[in-house]
């Protein structure tokens, strides 16, 4: 179960390097006044309820869960459990909030107190409880293990990330962890949210913010879990990142002399004079992590300060 063949990852390391970058720029700078940081904490709060919530099939537009959780207000046409959904899951943010410090060693009961918010007054019976009872995936290519080893397979990856034997950085044991955790699919219900809010857990102990897979990277993110399944990591670490640098850029905007430059849509960049390619080869760079740029919806942001560093280094390497 801990055999890892990572050699496909080194390629991600340039980006890697820039995360940790960006994570020590935001730990030297002069503190944020309270009320910014508090602004964008409710914001990631709620951007990261809809989109962990949509992607297991909550139908509660953004607009409608900032509603519920900001305003109170109950949604027309919409199921009662889609209600419970957001409004469970922030306050299961709002837990994980309360266990973030840098000397924080991650546990099981952590992990069940989180899945235990998840499913309140949805599925009571079995919220905060391992499955004791197979279950399916439709679409994946595995079948979890026996639910008679799921306890066991669980202290086990608890144990290996906090040993951490292997010597991974922060993201890249988190993206493992992550990927181990719905492998085991240690509950009936539930799982996704529950990995997702964990898997920041360890994000957030270390000073990242969390990283929010977006709903329209649903199929992308269901294929990069069947890739691992196989051994093959890279898809689904690239994904981390990439959700990980969005939040990072987000707190980064909003420092005092930011000078990382304007974050604008690609097609602003390339219609400049002096940038040599498409909008079809610089949104393939975003993709792959190799220049730096987030997503909003559907479309990439970066700067031009970061796709001249990209024409310089290739001209170097030449």
């Amino acid at each position: 179960m801990w055999d890892f063949d990572l050699s496909d990852l080194k390629e991600l390391l340039p980006q890697i390097e820039r995360l940790y970058e960006k994570k020590a720029r935001l730990e030297t700078s002069r503190p944020l006044p309270n009320s910014a940081l508090n602004r964008i904490r409710e914001d990631l709060t709620l951007e990261w309820t809809y989109n962990s919530n949509s992607i297991e099939g909550n139908t509660l537009s953004l607009k409608e869960t900032q509603m519920v959780l900001q305003e109170g207000i109950t949604v027309k046409g919409k199921s009662l459990r889609e209600h419970f959904e957001a409004y469970n899951h922030e306050k299961a943010i709002d837990y994980l909030h309360t266990l973030v410090n840098k000397d924080y060693i991650l546990r099981s009961i952590d992990i069940l107190s989180l899945h235990g918010l998840v499913l309140r007054s949805i599925e009571d019976d079995y919220a905060g409880r391992l499955r004791n009872g197979g279950v399916r995936i439709v679409g994946a290519n595995f079948t979890p293990p026996n639910a008679n080893k799921v306890s066991d397979l669980l202290d086990q990856l608890i144990t290996f990330v906090n040993d951490n034997p292997l010597g991974l950085n922060d993201i890249l044991l988190s993206s493992i962890f992550h990927h181990k955790l719905v492998w085991i699919h240690p509950f009936f219900d539930g799982n996704g949210r529950t990995v997702r809010l964990a898997m920041n857990l360890l994000l957030m102990r270390k000073g990242f913010p969390p990283a929010i897979i977006l709903k329209n990277d649903r199929k992308k993110y269901y294929e990069a879990l069947n890739q691992a399944n196989k051994g093959k990591y890279h898809k689904l670490c690239l994904l981390m990142l990439q959700a990980l640098e969005r939040s990072l850029n987000i707190y980064i905007n909003a420092l005092p002399g930011n000078d990382y430059g304007d974050y604008e849509p690609i097609s602003n960049i390339v219609s400049e004079p002096d940038v040599p390619y498409g909008q079809e080869y610089v949104s393939l760079l975003a993709r792959q992590g190799k220049i730096d740029a987030y997503k909003e919806g559907r479309d990439w942001l970066t700067t031009k300060a970061a796709v001249q560093s990209y024409i310089k280094t290739r001209k170097r390497k030449r």
